[in-house]
């Protein structure tokens, strides 16, 4: 069974928040509002650069 975890910065407000899963040597990555829902798969030098790109939104 996967661990899914959501940053503590997200709060319990249910805004856009993503959870992520460690898949060694990938990251797993989902819409917290949607667990069932598509999931990403991608490395975590992927992720780090998705997540900069993000904070530049």
């Amino acid at each position: 069974m996967l661990m899914w975890r959501k940053s503590s910065y997200s709060g319990d407000n249910g805004g856009a928040c993503i959870e992520i899963a460690d898949l060694t040597p990938s990251v797993g990555v989902r819409d917290s509002k949607d667990p069932d829902g598509p999931r990403l798969t991608m490395t975590r030098d992927n992720l780090a650069a998705l997540t900069e790109v993000i904070k530049h939104l």
